[in-house]
């Protein structure tokens, strides 16, 4: 199918998208151009964050690039079965926990002892998803002028040699944007039907998951999924290895999340481990074996989520140009993103963690920059961090005592301050908390501000409620810059809101010598 030339609206993608999902249609999509007999700069495999941004920015820099993925759609796993179903989960667990808070009060309905649908909910996001490609691939085409093969399965021939079918395509370079995949342990019954990933959850799950759910992990998908199972009525037990949500490093804020979803009815097995799925004669999940400091238990259920971290899609790649991985199958990239092979680049979840969009888009770009001869070197690093909960965490900087490692004379400001004679205070109170405020207020979130006293320079901030992940972009920025409490005490504030930095910074900034707050 040769769509060069042809002007497919939104509506016509979506349709598309839609029809070749459903069908399991394999024709290719050829969108290249007849009259350009330039060689190709580079070829993106993958046409994920990572290959579309950095094709892009290729070509505005004169290149010519060409894109080869296997959907009929660019935009990759994110909008597909990773981060846009995390989101729509993570809107439903927090709209759940309102509604279960105040259940059979004010307008309210009543959800006590009532459990939701997962599969509906899951459905609901398997038709809408199309939306978002049809938009990508209408955007790629018409108004970035991308040359792409969508819906098509490829061979590397070499470093310089790719086939589609029976076109052979020669490039300059190729750029490996080939994303990641869930891991899954070899865990005896990890095969068994009603055990799965956040891949296969939304792809095959076919049936309503019963009153108990097992989440394996204490990650970011592990908790992010099991507050949504939790939030649906279910009672959800979390097993982690080592600790839940480790890369919330700052021990209070910790604690505070922690907390919250113990009250939700989350159940948390640390130190533990799946020892086996045991199945039912149908091959379905029938029960889990958790191995914990007190002993085996056995926990009855018939959905077990994966939620242990990704792996990358390189086995097959890497093997056949010789490629240099890390143990875990990672391809390794310097700060150019070149791999050990020359003119093979490597970009996005393909070259390891931190798994995060910002970074694949970053990477991309960089390597486009280095083909088209503008030197450039990325390395993640000092980025802000974000995951759900029932809530919105939001980390940026040090933690407390990262920063009390460091700094002799280090300040703390926190909503709600501390209150040994134990009275609940609803503060912090922004976006969408103020129902939480006036009947639950323990529950209206929690967010600290990390100071170096002698310096008056901001070292770390954390906020868990709703609102300030967009802000936290912004002011993590200022952070890197060197912003002080004088600084952001001269902002404006948008009240109410999750600026109550702003406010503290404000009431503290004429004191020399502040103290806590």
């Amino acid at each position: 199918m040769d769509v060069w030339g042809d002007c497919l609206t939104i509506e016509k993608w979506q349709h598309f998208v839609a029809e070749t999902l459903e069908s399991g249609n394999s024709t290719p999509v050829f969108n290249i151009n007849p009259n350009d007999t330039r060689e190709f700069d580079a070829i993106f495999l993958g046409g994920g964050a990572a290959g579309r941004f950095g094709a892009a920015y290729l070509r505005a820099l004169g290149g010519r690039v060409l894109i080869l993925d296997r959907w009929p759609f660019l935009g990759g796993s994110c909008p597909h079965q990773a981060c846009v179903p995390h989101h729509l989960f993570s809107d439903c667990a927090a709209q759940l926990m309102l509604e279960r808070t105040f259940s059979g009060k004010l307008w309210f309905q009543n959800l006590n002892d009532k459990i939701v649908s997962i599969k509906d909910i899951v459905e609901l996001f398997r038709t809408g998803r199309t939306g978002p490609h049809a938009v990508m691939n209408f955007q790629s085409k018409e108004q970035l002028g991308l040359e792409f093969v969508l819906n098509a399965e490829f061979e590397i021939i070499d470093a310089h040699t790719v086939q589609v079918g029976d076109r052979k395509f020669h490039v300059k370079n190729l750029v490996l944007a080939l994303g990641a995949k869930p891991f899954v342990p070899d865990i005896p019954g990890a095969t068994l039907k009603g055990v799965f990933t956040s891949q296969t959850l939304v792809e095959n799950l076919d049936f309503e998951p019963g009153n108990t759910i097992v989440v394996i992990g204490g990650g970011k998908s592990a908790i992010e999924y099991g507050c949504f199972f939790n939030a649906t009525g279910r009672r959800t037990i979390v097993v982690a290895r080592n600790q839940v949500m480790p890369m919330l490093k700052d021990a209070e804020s910790r604690a505070y999340a922690i907390l919250m979803m113990e009250e939700q009815g989350m159940e948390f097995f640390e130190n533990a481990e799946v020892m086996e799925i045991q199945g039912d004669a149908q091959g379905k999940v029938r029960s889990v074996s958790i191995k914990t400091s007190d002993g085996i238990i056995d926990i009855d259920t018939d959905f077990v989520f994966m939620g242990l971290g990704e792996q990358a899609n390189s086995e097959i790649i890497a093997q056949k140009l010789g490629l240099e991985t890390s143990d875990k199958g990672f391809i390794k990239v310097n700060r150019h993103m070149q791999t050990s092979v020359p003119h093979v680049y490597a970009v996005g979840d393909v070259t390891g963690p931190p798994m995060e969009m910002f970074k694949a888009r970053k990477e991309g770009v960089c390597a486009a920059k280095n083909i088209m001869g503008q030197a450039s070197e990325y390395k993640t690093a000092d980025y802000p961090d974000f995951m759900h909960t029932h809530y919105e965490a939001c980390w940026l900087g040090l933690s407390e005592e990262e920063a009390r490692q460091r700094y002799a004379n280090v300040k703390i400001m926190k909503l709600p301050p501390d209150n040994p004679n134990g009275l609940d205070v609803g503060l912090p109170a922004g976006d969408r908390m103020m129902l939480y405020l006036m009947a639950k207020p323990r529950m209206s979130g929690f967010q600290k501000l990390i100071l170096d006293g002698d310096t008056r320079k901001i070292l770390g901030a954390t906020h868990i409620g709703y609102g300030a992940k967009d802000g936290f972009q912004y002011l993590n920025y200022l952070v890197k810059k060197g912003l002080t409490i004088d600084d952001l005490a001269d902002m404006d504030e948008l009240f109410i809101s999750p600026s109550y930095f702003i406010q503290l910074c404000r009431l503290r900034a004429g004191d020399p010598h502040f103290n806590d707050m």
